[in-house]
């Protein structure tokens, strides 16, 4: 994997790696748009709810629940396609896995604004690993306004089908990260990130920010994007 590293930002990004270990990547988004229980949850954007620009899902260890937007989001298990995944990763990165968040971006109307994942639930010494499957698409990275890496200048990543990136502590402190939407893009992109968070702390309230970017009604917002669930970031 090639290492991308800025003050406050280590990433690791492997290209098709899926494909390098095998693993047919049209076949498992085919079988992950099947045996996945997708949902569109609403977020709360200056009083008024919206649904959210995309498809998810929440596997996860028992225990592992969170909160998301108010509402306790259910815990999928392990499903048969992604179990192997985690087994994988976990193996070639020596890292433990207890959770998955799963999002599906049908075209590219579809979006996630700008965020840190940086709940208080996740284990902010674990890295999350991020693996993309289908159409590519530009990953953003901007540091934080508040952060010693706040000289540092804007930058993407695209993230093609198959391809994984760690990104490991501090980032989530240093820099926040966004997918803009995509005019052009008319297919789908699977997006898997997996993470290990504190079983003790999961119900505490995941900050709604990510689902539009930091417009979103939440004690943790930040300003940054403009509150509607039509803009691009």
């Amino acid at each position: 994997m090639i290492a991308i590293e800025r003050p406050g930002l280590k990433l690791r990004h492997g290209s098709a790696w899926l494909q390098g270990h095998g693993i047919a990547t049209e076949s498992l988004r085919q079988r992950l748009a099947q045996e996945v229980p997708w949902e569109q949850p609403l977020v709360r954007v200056f009083g008024r709810q919206h649904p959210t620009p995309r498809l998810t899902c929440w596997m996860a260890d028992p225990g592992c629940s969170y909160r998301y937007s108010g509402q306790v989001q259910p815990i999928t298990p392990w499903s048969p396609s992604i179990a192997p995944l985690r087994d994988l990763l976990e193996q070639e990165l020596g890292v433990r896995f207890n959770s998955l968040l799963l999002n599906r971006y049908r075209t590219g109307d579809d979006r996630m604004g700008w965020h840190a994942d940086d709940e208080p639930e996740l284990d902010n010494q674990a890295p999350i690993a991020s693996l993309s499957i289908g159409v590519p698409r530009d990953l953003r990275f901007r540091p934080r306004r508040t952060s010693l890496a706040s000289a540092e200048a804007p930058f993407s990543l695209c993230l093609d089908d198959g391809d994984l990136l760690v990104m490991d502590p501090p980032t989530q402190a240093h820099w926040q990260h966004a997918l803009p939407a995509r005019a052009r893009v008319r297919t789908e992109r699977i997006n898997l990130t997996f993470r290990l968070i504190q079983p003790s702390t999961a119900m505490q309230s995941i900050s709604t920010r990510a689902a539009f970017g930091s417009a979103a009604t939440s004690t943790q917002a930040r300003a940054g994007e403009t509150p509607s669930p039509n803009t691009s970031a």
